[in-house]
């Protein structure tokens, strides 16, 4: 994911991760709902050749990435429908892989949100939830990224698509014009729609755009898309802060938050994931299994004793 990188560590030690106070509108929306609250932690992507070896057992064929990926995460920012519009069968081939719990949060097709910009997509949004609603019991959140040049003067397109959605959908969207966040009064129009509408608000941290660390919740659930930096030092303070944060909406009430790993580079996702998992484990009260790595052992020793005895044989 290259949305908000920065060019240097230099550059990232002059930036303040510090995560804003919550929007007072947030306490509101996700006070008095007294249920346990539901975490959901995982990645953009299973299909990832690098965790091979990593989380993914030696010699794990591309087939099997998804079985692999869903023992360590109970879900998965599904981007791969932004890039192609499933399929039934295709769904259905994806669930077979996957166990009881485990959800799948498809994002738009880019047809629906980058092409059509949300006019005129029935037919095409018909063929999206065809598809999706093949997920069944594995069916998260359904994701919704308008173009980022869709800025205020897009509110009423806006609100027309997501007053058409089905009404047993969880529907979240995330801005990224930067009007948005600079006009207070077309924020509060925004909010005030998908408030009426049950449309949750996506909150993405990224280093180069700090913006969109609005803080504003629309429902009383939360749906995070943090961008890392290959492991940088400044990654797990950051993580640290959105653990504090979590517990503080876990104990007033809020009732699911999906938090979604990215990096620039994705190869390292799965460090970063165990470590917030660990941390959400020790300071929220959660029971999240932790991610299990391929133990080195089994990594270099085996292939060095076979060539080591192939080398006896010879002599």
């Amino acid at each position: 994911m290259q949305f908000g990188r920065v060019e240097s560590e230099l550059d990232l030690s002059a930036i303040d991760f510090t995560l804003p106070p919550d929007h007072p509108a947030t306490t509101k929306v996700i006070a008095g709902h007294k249920a346990a609250t539901g975490f959901f932690v995982g990645c953009a992507k299973w299909g990832r050749p690098d965790w091979v070896g990593k989380i993914y057992p030696p010699k794990t064929k591309q087939a099997d990435f998804l079985q692999h990926y869903a023992r360590h995460f109970n879900c998965i920012e599904l981007n791969a429908t932004f890039y192609r519009m499933p399929t039934q069968a295709q769904i259905r081939s994806w669930k077979s892989k996957v166990g009881e719990g485990f959800k799948f949060c498809p994002k738009f097709v880019d047809q629906i949100t980058h092409i059509k910009r949300l006019k005129d997509t029935q037919e095409l949004v018909d063929r999206f939830f065809d598809a999706v609603y093949e997920f069944k019991e594995n069916l998260g959140p359904v994701f919704l990224m308008p173009h980022p040049q869709m800025g205020p003067k897009s509110l009423e397109i806006q609100q027309a698509f997501i007053e058409s959605m089905p009404k047993d959908i969880e529907l979240f969207v995330e801005q990224r014009h930067k009007d948005w966040y600079t006009n207070t009064e077309a924020f509060d129009k925004l909010f005030a729609m998908m408030e009426k509408n049950s449309a949750g608000a996506v909150i993405t941290d990224a280093s180069a755009r700090r913006d969109c660390v609005h803080m504003r919740l629309s429902t009383p659930q939360a749906f995070i898309r943090f961008v890392g930096n290959g492991l940088h030092p400044t990654d797990y303070t950051r993580i640290d802060d959105w653990v504090q944060r979590m517990k503080t909406w876990k104990e007033q009430g809020i009732h699911k938050i999906y938090f979604f790993m990215h990096q620039h580079e994705e190869l390292h996702s799965p460090e970063l994931a165990l470590y917030l998992i660990q941390q959400l484990n020790k300071h929220c009260g959660t029971q999240i299994p932790e991610p299990v790595f391929v133990p080195k052992q089994e990594l270099f020793d085996l292939p060095v004793k076979k060539k080591a005895a192939g080398k006896r044989k010879k002599a």
